[in-house]
């Protein structure tokens, strides 16, 4: 049973996901930012639709969303929303994009929902959790696998750019001819998969905070290991994800030589 904070959110993803089913059937208008990502009136739209929930709940919390920016940053509790992650495939047309919606308290992040309003053939699916309650998709309480040599691991990449341009590239293509299988899921759907013990470890060097923060807690709750490239745990300035199975992630991050001072280039300083 979700508490009062997941419960909060789980409405607000509803609200989201309403907005975004119709957009996504109707289309809208698309601009793009001044680093090129695009952005379209459904997220406004949704990210909107979200706080008037939240806020209406809890007036007293601080909100720092995607597109409407930070508002009361400084309060005990923070309300981190990415409304669309994966604006790029709603823009384009296929359904892998998800709404992001976590809350940090004191720094930790308690609560998180990842809702993808239009996965499974439209159906939907969201998956939640709440600090020491568990990552749960539905009834259904999700664990991760418990793959413990990296030559029968499946990891799925995201976004790399940052890691190809440094020494990194070299680390993980001496890494990828020792795995079972790789992938490249991205977005929402690697972190659900994680979580439930579909594959093993998800590497990205490119992220957003906005963009993990709920998909931390989940595999977190799931029984996982979620840090940077260089091993740190996740707060508003991470930009990079090493997320694995307890026993894969101390030796993916060894064979990434993530905490070298020579990766810095590629790693968050």
């Amino acid at each position: 049973m979700p508490n009062l904070f997941v419960a909060a959110a789980l409405e607000a993803a509803q609200a989201a996901a309403q907005v975004i089913r119709e957009a996504y059937r109707s289309g809208c208008q698309v601009r793009y930012k001044a680093d090129t990502s695009p952005v379209t009136e459904a997220d406004v739209a949704a990210e909107r639709a979200i706080k008037s929930v939240l806020k209406a709940r809890f007036p007293e919390h601080g909100f720092y969303g995607e597109e409407l920016g930070r508002e009361g940053a400084n309060a005990e509790y923070l309300w981190l929303i990415d409304p669309i992650d994966g604006t790029k495939a709603f823009v384009r047309g296929y359904p892998l994009f998800s709404t992001q919606i976590a809350l940090l308290h004191r720094g930790e992040i308690v609560a998180a929902v990842s809702c993808a309003p239009l996965w499974n053939g439209g159906a939907g699916e969201t998956v939640w959790a709440e600090r020491g309650a568990g990552a749960w998709l539905g009834s259904e309480r999700l664990r991760v696998a418990d793959t413990m040599a990296i030559e029968r691991a499946t990891l799925s990449t995201g976004n790399l750019a940052r890691l190809a341009r440094g020494p990194g590239w070299a680390r993980l293509g001496a890494l990828i001819p020792r795995l079972h299988r790789i992938r490249g899921y991205g977005d929402f759907l690697h972190y659900h998969w994680l979580a439930a013990g579909k594959l093993d470890a998800v590497l990205e060097s490119d992220v957003n905070v906005l963009d993990i923060a709920a998909c931390s807690l989940i595999v977190r709750e799931a029984g996982g290991v979620f840090t940077d490239l260089a091993g740190r745990a996740v707060g508003l300035d991470t930009t990079s994800v090493l997320a694995a199975t307890p026993a894969l992630h101390p030796q993916l991050l060894a064979a990434l030589n993530a905490k070298s001072a020579e990766s810095a280039e590629f790693m968050d300083t």
